[in-house]
């Protein structure tokens, strides 16, 4: 299969490799070794194949358990699912349908905006998560056969997903700025599904404040990153700290990975 960073699929949200991404010291991620997404429930069998081919063999859920019963994965046939809830219910909010959140918007006098960064900030310091990244690095590490793919993902593949590519790029020694432009690509390949939300929300009379909401609710933006970033700093002091003292992995693991995920 051709290397290309954006996966095609019939149903499928926000589907991309992280392969080919160079790190500060010379490597490259591996291609055809670990892919970033979003929901899985609407899968077809077309693409569960391709996924059956490209070689999935993990398949990491970070989504709360409501989600999981609400939509359940479509598992590629030979992959083993891992449940790893990010949150005990989805603080994202994005998989709450369009006449909800435009409610609960109107209702609630805190924005989007700053809920999100509320989110990030409990990513990066809630225990619970912080565990389940340490399963999702756990599976990472057993995902060590050359012709297998880890898959990881929630509900659009942008917030929990996105802070899990942070954390395995970050791991993995690729340049802060790259591991920036990886997380807001989800804009770009989630801008059907972000207009359609605000047109839903338009249709039903939102006000333009909550139209606004609604957008930063179903969009990434750097600022979100920044306040994770800004705990991580917080209760770390850098990143490889953080990865080594709250996620908990070891410098043998961290070369593991390496040796795993780079050429």
């Amino acid at each position: 299969m051709a290397n290309q960073r954006v996966l095609t699929m019939q149903q499928g949200i926000n589907f991309r490799e992280l392969g080919g991404y160079a790190t500060e010291d010379g490597h490259m991620l591996k291609w055809h070794k670990v892919i970033r997404t979003g929901n899985l429930s609407q899968l077809t069998a077309t693409d569960l194949k391709f996924l059956d081919d490209y070689g999935v063999r993990y398949d990491i859920d970070f989504r709360s358990p409501k989600e999981v019963l609400d939509e359940p994965d479509r598992v590629p046939g030979n992959a083993k699912y891992q449940f790893a809830p990010v949150f005990n219910v989805d603080e994202t909010r994005n998989s709450d349908g369009t006449d909800k959140m435009t409610a609960n918007l109107e209702k609630h006098p805190d924005s989007g905006y700053r809920h999100m960064l509320k989110v990030y900030r409990m990513i990066a310091t809630e225990d619970h998560s912080k565990a389940e990244y340490r399963r999702f690095f756990d599976n990472l590490l057993a995902n060590d056969q050359s012709n297998e793919v880890l898959l990881f993902h929630c509900t659009a593949g942008k917030d929990r997903t996105g802070m899990g590519a942070v954390y395995l790029l970050s791991a993995l020694g690729v340049d802060p700025q790259t591991i920036r432009t990886d997380y807001l690509m989800s804009n770009e390949t989630s801008v059907k599904r972000i207009d359609n939300m605000v047109k839903e929300a338009t249709q039903q009379g939102a006000s333009a404040a909550t139209i606004a909401s609604v957008k930063a609710l179903w969009s990434v933006n750097g600022d979100y990153l920044d306040a994770a970033l800004a705990e991580i700093k917080r209760q770390s002091g850098n990143m490889q700290h953080y990865l080594r003292t709250e996620l908990k992995l070891t410098k043998t693991e961290l070369a593991d990975l390496r040796r795993l995920y780079l050429d």
